[in-house]
């Protein structure tokens, strides 16, 4: 979905925008004596999305100022006098890419299709799509050869005609609290009192006219739902602006979620009456319903497109109600849970017996061995590939799926092609992605881009009117997570336990007691009975000549037989989701993404 779009005629630039969605709020445009700023998103806060987008573009159109960057889910094209900034928030929810040959960039847009339109494919960038199963890519390469990717936290500089003139990561500026080290002796209450206030403000930050929670009967969620019900109480949203999304399973497995949702439901209206409750029927919902649409028409091929439909289904409802937010519990797992690779920490500093000691009460807490444990959170993230590819001999046993971890090659990728575009050099990078020298510190970088399904919430932005946000994925609550020691985070047997402290004066007791959710695997045991025979002919009918290149399509349409048979596991599943959602996205490749649509001019020249 192109949102705005800048490209240079005549040695001027062109600046556009969505008109439809800057008449929804989804795109802020300013100008000022200093320049002219067009925001994708929001900039400070939803409610202070222009008052936040003048403030960047007068801490940016300075000479030589080199702020931080504002918090916030935003993608932002500066023009200034002088220059042109291009700059994406730390978190990157909102996409941007620009395209360039020789130093200079000869146009801009949210959309990497647009600008790729006659550009040959970058094998380069499948390879390290294949590698792992992030949610959103995080690397500059694009599926495109000539088109870039502008990174979390990172801001572009042009010179006004389109040359480049750098790029530079920049710091992001912390809307609230003092962040100083905290003591090591810093203990489960004093934490919770931290998380609460960051989770206030992330939540503050992200209320809207009518802000809507997705609830599901989990911690997570309704810790999000609850503290929204408690700012429209306190005045602080307006009454009556707080919708309440829930989808309900009448039967199967995921029935069992429903005592949850309705006592979470009855408290959230507790606190603001006003909230409305809207059950959304999702019974019929399977995991690859019209996958082809929700894999082939995204902008990136999109790894959990086959989860697509649950989201939609919540989506439309939210929609139809004006909501402009959606607000989930997504990425509360790896933040706000006690980190686990501290016991790596313990083991490269020397401090094995501590570390013993802990691997000790975090098996007992987790019904788990102790070699289990630190192969886990120690071994592995010291020798990622070596890990995997043992499992790989051990766990084999003549089948596709089995022992398919993260980042080895998948039996369905011929060796050819791994080998001449770098396959075993895109593992290297995304095992250090997600593990780095520090994995303690990497665990909060990669949840960023694993946790959340942002790429479907843009692509149906322009129609529904919002973009999903997440609280617990904000810079404040990531830097509060990341300065806690271990001790004051973990608690044997209770996950999550310094949320549930946190939130011990809301939550009612049945969900702050729990420890299990019921998993999706029933959608997606389902969607796979369903649809299995129509993703072999997807792969076995592919004329896209980059497949037959890329794939063994006889071992790839096996991997789904044996998934259809519940071989292997959510690792190995993810993997082939992530190349079927290839296979899908390289099939509609000549639909190209939606140009600007009511193309609503900024700049129409600036010499």
């Amino acid at each position: 979905m192109e949102a705005l779009r800048l490209e240079w005629a005549g040695g001027s630039a062109k600046l556009s925008v969505a008109g439809p969605m800057a008449r929804q709020g989804l795109v802020t445009t300013v100008s000022s004596r200093a320049g002219t700023a067009a925001v994708v998103g929001w900039v400070g806060s939803v409610e202070g999305r222009v008052a936040g987008a003048r403030g960047l573009l007068d801490d940016f159109s300075r000479p030589g100022a080199a702020p931080c960057l504002p918090t916030g889910d935003y993608a932002a094209v500066l023009v200034c006098r002088d220059r042109i900034l291009l700059m994406r928030d730390e978190q990157a929810r909102i996409p941007l890419f620009f395209r360039e040959s020789g130093g200079r960039v000869s146009a801009v847009s949210t959309s990497a299709r647009r600008l790729g339109v006659g550009a040959e494919p970058e094998p380069r960038y499948f390879c390290r799509y294949l590698t792992g199963n992030m949610v959103q890519q995080h690397t500059g390469l694009t599926p495109f050869t000539g088109v870039h990717r502008v990174l979390g936290g990172e801001v572009v500089e042009l010179s006004i005609t389109g040359q480049m003139l750098g790029r530079v990561a920049l710091p992001v500026r912390r809307a609230h609290a003092q962040w100083v080290p905290v003591a090591e002796d810093l203990r489960l209450g004093d934490a919770a009192k931290d998380l609460r206030l960051a989770l206030e403000n992330a939540v503050g930050r992200r209320m809207g006219r009518m802000t809507a929670c997705h609830v599901s009967g989990g911690t997570d969620s309704t810790s999000i739902a609850l503290l929204a019900a408690r700012l429209v109480a306190a005045g602080l949203g307006r009454s009556g602006d707080l919708v309440l999304i829930a989808g309900r399973f009448g039967r199967g497995e995921l029935a069992g979620e429903q005592p949850y949702l309705d006592e979470a439901m009855k408290e959230i209206r507790r606190h603001a009456a006003a909230a409305r409750p809207v059950i959304v029927d999702v019974e019929d919902v399977a995991d690859f319903d019209d996958f082809q649409d929700h894999a082939g028409d995204a902008d990136e091929p999109y790894a959990h497109a086959f989860r697509a439909p649950f989201w939609s289904r919540l989506h439309a409802a939210a929609a139809e109600l004006g909501c402009d937010t959606l607000l989930t519990g997504c990425g509360a797992d790896p933040i706000v849970d006690a980190n686990p690779f501290h016991l790596h920490r313990l083991a490269r500093t020397g401090q094995l017996r501590q570390m013993t000691k802990q691997a000790r009460a975090w098996a007992a807490g987790g019904g788990q061995g102790v070699w289990d444990v630190v192969c886990a959170h120690v071994v592995r993230p010291a020798l990622p590939l070596a890990t995997e590819r043992i499992a790989a001999l051990v766990r084999h046993r003549g089948t596709v799926l089995g022992g398919l971890g993260n980042f080895t090659r998948p039996r369905w990728l011929r060796p050819a092609f791994a080998r001449v575009h770098g396959y075993r050099e895109a593992s290297i990078a995304e095992s250090r992605f997600m593990f780095g020298r520090k994995p303690e510190r990497s665990l909060y970088d990669a949840a960023n881009y694993l946790a959340a399904p942002d790429p479907l919430s843009w692509r149906r932005a322009g129609r529904d009117g919002f973009f999903l946000s997440h609280p617990f994925l904000d810079p404040e609550v990531v830097a509060t997570m990341r300065r806690l020691p271990a001790e004051a985070t973990f608690l044997p047997g209770r996950p999550k336990a310094v949320l549930r402290k946190a939130m011990a004066d809301l939550l009612p007791p049945r969900i702050r007691s729990r420890n299990v959710k019921i998993p999706f695997n029933q959608l997606y045991a389902r969607g796979l009975r369903t649809h299995g025979d129509e993703l072999i002919d997807l792969c076995r009918s592919a004329r896209h000549p980059l497949i037959a290149e890329m794939f063994d399509v006889d071992t790839l349409c096996r991997a789904v037989r044996e998934a259809q048979l519940g071989m292997g596991d959510p690792y190995s599943w993810d993997r082939l989701n992530g190349s079927l959602a290839l296979v899908a996205w390289l099939e509609r490749g000549d639909r190209r993404s939606r140009a600007l649509d009511a193309a609503m001019p900024v700049i129409t020249g600036t010499s």
